[in-house]
């Protein structure tokens, strides 16, 4: 074909192209112009409990256990089955007058008051143990008080109510130590008698009639009472019970119409938000109690001495994908899996360098993607918006600093331990100190990399399953799990860095699309994001306050110095991407390319939390209050947007998941196979240690799997914070190590060993008496281990070897 002839074909081709471009700007237009939904997101299921026959004035009821317990005068009865019948319990001897009763997990607490009187001067905790209600009183209150409300949370039970000179009093004591005695914080401003009273979590919520409706006031010990909306109608007393990590709900009536049913409601603690339950209570409820989910009713039926009783309970709405959505994630999936299987066909499986570190042939542009994917997992993905959701952008300070820190590293420690050609970053350590000292620190890492990373970024993704398809956890885990094992293993180190390098794309693709759509439907568009995110200070970052138990920028910037400048050459994860380069050079450029991605990938993953507040801050009836805050993203991305987008946000959320899951197994797998079955098989081949290296791989997921599916037992209030403690906990020892052996030339294999002893040992005592923030234990461990490993090599001789190429200064003159 001649050249002429060719620019018709040319022609066509750029009309074609510029075709498909216009109808994918169409689509992406349209979709973001789709209305977002109004209808509630938490349905409820009220149903009638068994009533309780001739019983008379009911005086009280609670939930001890998850069980409702019925108190009336020198009676009681419990419920141990909803379907069954009530059971009369025995009474402890001289049981004191009751003014109101607080629930607390598996007891009770009465609120006593002295005989023929009204005021509060006392608790005493309820327990029930084989078909009895055994009483233990505490301390009692320093001052009577009248009109008494009482919460318990986290082991502190506190009263509020008004002292005997008419003026408000709070006070406040620990139900874990008989020793402990009552304390006193500032009370409620504006006085009034108060008409609940909620704990949750480490603040307390309270309401106080004012007019036609009540006032909300909301405690915390940073910043003590603060105004909050206020709520529309009449609080029934004593009806506010704490609900999910985040809200708590209320019976609310309506003042104009005292007899009409009262309506459910809900307070959402972070947007600060009402909104109204559906679920049709019934009129004359005369007590509540916390019920999973929800909470129990009673009301004396008219005309008899019956107390009828029952149940609201909050279901959770199960959101499934649609059939576009399961082929983008279809698509997605078997992608990742073909990668793997072209380099399983494509390379040789007798060559460790290949498996383990590419042929150290990788692009430093590939290479640097990877990192950042690597650093980038379902923790950024879901749990970073979370925090985002629930607090403010100061977390996002550290992604700014590491920059620097990732400078320092590019330049002085990459370039060094690129030049020693390793496959295993614990190599360096036998070198330098000693082979003990190396099978230590990698079975540690091995364990760290389990234990605090693996576990956690396999949980996430899978609740967002759950959450949007309804598929059970445990069945979302094993899905997940078995996929990201299967292109690891098969395709070693170039299939994970050119997955990682397709899914950063995915990922961010689908994160932006969020950000766009979620902004183009808030009502005013971008100037009434930005005016409420300013307002609720959401966009804060920089806190210079020196707290250590908060997120500050010292705190930062003492942290980065420790966990970015000297954990770096630790991390097998990392270091294996930087090791798979073509030369030293390309090594920093790798890295380079990290730190070129780190501001702009941590701004897009904050501002999804941002926006995710405003938007249900104005549309509080679109959240669901029994799911946790780290399910806040993936519950929009089922229920808001449209079909297609959800199943790629899906695949994003794999995505990030799968690229950290996929290099851990890869390292961890090194690691076990170079660190240790090289060490300890007699006459070990090549060949012999890639497929030892499979297997690994394999056990190395299962195992994570395992611990994924203990995890989804538990309620973890965040499970960004949980993995910052663990990584804490169990990694910094040996990074302290690599400091002292690379930018020292006095300390010895002895000095060392002793440093990571102590410093492992210190970090403990610190998390055991919650000394500092958790984001401060990897800093302070590595300290630990840098100062008395260092002191403690003085007490030995110098290192007799040579330190050519294993420090920064042995290359230099002088």
């Amino acid at each position: 074909m001649s050249i002429a002839s060719q620019f018709p074909v040319r022609r066509a081709g750029a009309r074609i192209a510029r075709g498909l471009l216009r109808a994918g700007l169409a689509l992406v237009v349209g979709l973001l112009a789709l209305p977002l939904s109004a209808e509630s997101l938490a349905p409820v299921d009220v149903r009638a409990l068994p009533p309780l026959p001739a019983a008379g004035p009911l005086r009280d009821l609670v939930a001890i256990d998850g069980h409702p317990v019925a108190l009336a005068e020198g009676q009681a009865w419990w419920l141990p089955d909803a379907r069954g019948q009530w059971t009369r319990l025995a009474l402890p001897a001289g049981m004191p007058q009751a003014s109101a009763v607080v629930e607390g997990g598996a007891r009770a607490w009465l609120l006593t008051t002295a005989a023929q009187a009204e005021a509060v001067d006392g608790a005493a905790a309820l327990d029930l143990r084989e078909g009895a209600l055994r009483l233990r009183p505490i301390a009692d209150l320093p001052e009577p008080l009248r009109d008494a409300r009482g919460a318990w949370s986290d082991n502190v039970l506190t009263v509020a109510g008004i002292a005997a000179d008419g003026a408000p009093r709070v006070w406040r004591i620990g139900t874990d130590d008989d020793r402990a005695r009552w304390s006193a914080i500032a009370a409620w401003p504006g006085g009034g008698t108060p008409s609940s009273l909620v704990g949750r979590g480490g603040s307390l919520l309270l309401t106080v009639p004012d007019g036609d409706g009540e006032r909300l006031l909301r405690w915390t010990a940073d910043a003590g009472w603060l105004p909050r909306t206020r709520v529309d109608g009449r609080v029934l007393p004593g009806s506010g019970h704490s609900l999910g990590q985040a809200n708590a709900i209320y019976l609310v009536g309506d003042p104009a119409r005292p007899a009409s049913p009262p309506r459910l409601a809900s307070y959402q603690t972070i947007t600060d938000a009402w909104t109204n339950l559906p679920g049709a209570m019934p009129a004359g409820v005369t007590a509540t109690a916390a019920a999973s989910d929800g909470l129990f009713w009673a009301r004396a039926t008219p005309g008899s001495e019956r107390v009828e009783f029952g149940r609201a309970q909050v279901q959770v709405t199960r959101l499934l994908l649609r059939w576009l959505d399961w082929i983008v994630i279809v698509v997605y999936l078997a992608a990742m899996v073909g990668i793997g299987m072209y380099f399983y066909f494509g390379e040789k499986r007798d060559s460790t360098a290949n498996f383990f570190v590419g042929g150290r042939s990788i692009p430093f542009w590939a290479a640097g993607i990877s990192l950042y994917a690597t650093n980038t997992s379902s923790i950024s993905f879901i749990a970073i918006p979370a925090k985002s959701f629930e607090t403010n952008w100061q977390y996002l300070t550290n992604n700014l600093i590491a920059i620097v820190g990732l400078m320092f590293v590019a330049t002085w420690v990459v370039p060094l331990l690129r030049r020693l050609d390793l496959m295993s970053v614990f190599s360096y350590l036998e070198t330098r100190f000693h082979p003990a000292i190396r099978m230590i620190a990698s079975a540690l890492c091995i364990v760290m990399q389990i234990g605090s990373r693996m576990s956690v970024i396999l949980f996430l993704p899978a609740l967002a399953i759950a959450t949007i398809t309804g598929i059970d956890v445990v069945w979302s885990i094993l899905i997940m799990g078995g996929f990201t094992i299967a292109y690891t293993t098969l395709g070693g180190m170039k299939a994970v860095i050119w997955t990682d390098f397709v899914q950063v794309f995915v990922m961010f693709g689908g994160a932006v699309f969020a950000i766009g759509f979620i902004v183009y439907n808030i009502q005013g568009g971008v100037p009434a994001f930005l005016h409420t995110a300013m307002a609720e200070q959401k966009m804060h970052l920089l806190d210079f306050s020196f707290d250590l138990t908060k997120a500050t920028v010292w705190g930062f910037i003492f942290l980065v110095l420790f966990d970015v400048v000297l954990t770096f050459p630790k991390d097998q994860v990392l270091m294996q991407r930087v090791l798979s380069t073509k030369s030293d050079r390309n090594a920093g450029r790798s890295v380079w390319t990290m730190a070129a991605i780190m501001a702009p990938g941590g701004f897009v993953f904050y501002l999804i939390g941002t926006a995710l507040f405003v938007y249900y801050k104005a549309h509080p009836e679109r959240m669901n209050p029994t799911l946790p805050i780290d399910a806040t993203f993936p519950l929009f991305i089922a229920a808001e947007l449209p079909m297609g987008v959800t199943g790629l946000i899906i695949a994003g959320i794999f995505a990030a998941a799968m690229s950290t899951l996929s290099s851990i197994i890869n390292s961890v797998s090194t690691l076990a196979s170079v660190d240790f079955y090289e060490k300890i098989a007699k006459n070990p081949t090549p060949k012999k240690s890639v497929l030892f290296a499979e297997v690994a791989g394999i056990v190395v997921g299962l195992v994570a799997i395992g611990l994924a599916i203990v995890l989804s037992r538990y309620d973890i209030h965040s499970l960004f914070d949980v993995s910052i403690e663990l990584a804490g906990l169990l990694g910094g020892g040996f990074a302290g190590a690599y400091t002292l052996g690379m930018f020292t030339r006095r300390a010895n294999a002895p000095g060392v060993a002793i440093g990571i002893g102590i410093s492992i040992c210190l970090t403990l005592a610190a998390w055991s008496l919650d000394l500092v923030h958790p984001y401060f234990y990897l800093a302070i461990s590595i300290l630990f281990c840098i100062v008395f490993g260092y002191l403690a090599s003085l007490f030995f001789p110098p290192p007799a070897q040579s330190l050519d190429g294993l420090t920064v200064y042995a290359d230099r003159p002088g």
